[in-house]
């Protein structure tokens, strides 16, 4: 299996699984730095990933990025209907 390397030497596998990416910006951009990281550190970081996946790569990782940001903006939306159903 492919991987790829953060900035700091940390290896992610490129198995499709997207939260293993993310995790491992977690760990390495933000709790590294002890929360201490600007926006700007994060793009890098993200861009610096991007750079070494090939066109396949990046069009798995963009689907799954929005398959998984449509079922959060689902359930932020229902969660907001289900509070505004309690209050009445």
């Amino acid at each position: 299996m492919r991987t790829i390397k953060t900035t700091t030497g940390a290896e992610i596998p490129l198995d499709g699984d997207i939260l293993a990416i993310l995790d491992a910006l977690y760990q390495e951009v933000t709790a590294k730095r002890a929360l201490n990281r600007s926006f700007e550190d994060l793009v890098q970081e993200i861009q610096h990933l991007i750079e070494q996946m090939d066109e396949q790569e990046r069009r798995a990782c963009l689907a799954e990025s929005l398959f998984l940001n449509t079922v959060k903006y689902e359930n932020d939306k229902l969660e907001a209907y289900l509070k505004k159903l309690a209050k009445s």
